[in-house]
């Protein structure tokens, strides 16, 4: 009972450093604020810039896979640790840009930013959420709601240096050195559970749950089920959304008429909202199960894509903002349902690689995004690419009612 009453105070300590660890992770999602410099000192193009988030996208999800592979030989601490001096080297390194090729600034935040912040957050989700295992959906939603809101508040406070004396350059060289560090502390603070702590069973009604044989699968094993490819693909359809929206958010608003400083805050309530669907979505999975907690954020998401569409048809910045705050609930629904989903179907002993490669749909959404700025830029106009994400919504409805148990 001793242990027991231990591992229960423990937790929610181990919950709060993952917390600040993801905050500052997840500045990679304030690209649209991050991207500023770039363009008004170096002349980058919308598309170019574009396909700089979809690459580290990309690696963020190789950097999971790696990070679960360190964890697993090495254990969490060296992985953080890892993570910690990639992000840090990323940030350090893009501040020297000269702006004489973009692909410089492809590997120095693409790669090794988009890798190092890939690895924290695999390590600091898996190694948290094993002292959660009665409560799979608040766990994640906290969790992510700290990776969510990291770009409304290091956005904003990176938005507010670069017009400072400080400059652009300097301001990525102070955001590389606190990522670092928050990443290092968290490694040396995050342990796992000992076998001697237990947890209480999950207060989930039973009516709620489905009603499956709980095993543990290896990442060969789920990758051989369609519960994971129809789970895998609809979350795709729905992060297309919110990747598309977050990578071109200010500029959206600022079609719409708003002014240069409500489409910067613009930028941050889609933060919030983000945030605080991440959240939600834990706490009604939580309450509902996964089948409900899955369709409700389907339905969400459709409703972001065709009041957006709406919005830019009519050029109505209200409306505007209503998509935006849509949009910002749909995308933080997506990591949640892919951290709780995971473990919920394939269960904790492989759950740190499970979920790494579960996490590859941030990819897919991420090129949906590339293509919408390429049919921005050359439709000249937000209609056809929100009518595309529309469609992906509505195949994702078709496949998310066929999800069945693993």
């Amino acid at each position: 009972m001793k242990h027991r009453e231990q591992g229960m105070g423990r937790r929610w300590f181990y919950l709060a450093v993952g917390v600040i660890a993801m905050l500052f992770a997840g500045i990679l999602y304030a690209w649209s604020i991050l991207k500023a410099p770039f363009a008004a000192d170096f002349g980058w193009g919308a598309s170019e810039l574009a396909l700089n988030f979809t690459l580290a996208m990309c690696f963020f999800c190789l950097g999971g896979l790696l990070g679960a592979q360190i964890s697993k030989r090495l254990g969490h601490r060296p992985a953080l640790v890892g993570a910690g001096v990639l992000t840090a080297l990323g940030f350090g390194l893009t501040a020297c840009l000269s702006g004489a090729s973009v692909g410089m600034l492809y590997v120095t935040y693409g790669v090794l930013a988009g890798l190092g912040i890939g690895i924290s957050y695999n390590v600091v989700i898996s190694t948290v959420s094993s002292w959660f295992p009665d409560q799979k959906g608040l766990c994640s939603g906290c969790l992510m709601m700290g990776f969510g809101a990291s770009a409304l508040v290091l956005g904003n406070v990176a938005n507010s240096l670069f017009g400072s004396s400080l400059g652009w350059r300097m301001t990525f060289v102070l955001l590389g050195i606190a990522i670092g560090v928050v990443l290092i502390l968290g490694a040396l603070l995050l342990k796992k559970p000992g076998e001697d702590v237990h947890f209480p069973e999950s207060k989930k009604k039973a009516a709620l749950a489905e009603n499956f044989d709980r095993k543990e699968y290896t990442s060969r094993q789920m990758l051989s089920r369609a519960s994971f490819w129809m789970a895998f693909f609809c979350i795709v359809f729905l992060a297309a959304v919110g990747s598309s929206v977050i990578s071109f958010a200010k500029d959206l608003a600022l079609s719409v008429k708003a002014s240069e400083s409500l489409a910067v805050t613009l930028v941050g309530v889609l933060s919030v909202c983000n945030g605080v669907g991440r959240i939600l979505t834990g706490a009604v999975f939580d309450a509902l199960g996964r089948k409900k907690t899955m369709i409700c954020a389907n339905l969400l998401t459709i409703c972001a894509a065709a009041m957006t569409l709406l919005a830019v048809s009519v050029s109505s910045l209200p409306l505007c903002i209503v998509g935006l705050c849509l949009s910002g609930l749909s995308y933080g629904s997506c990591p949640t349902i892919t951290a709780a989903f995971t473990s919920s179907f394939y269960g904790m002993k492989h759950y740190s690689n499970n979920m790494a490669l579960m996490t590859f749909n941030v990819m897919g959404g991420s090129f949906v995004a590339t293509l919408s700025s390429k049919l921005l830029e050359s439709t000249g106009g937000y209609t056809v690419p929100f009518l595309m994400l529309l469609v992906l919504t509505l195949a994702a409805l078709g496949i998310n009612l066929c999800i069945r148990r693993p």
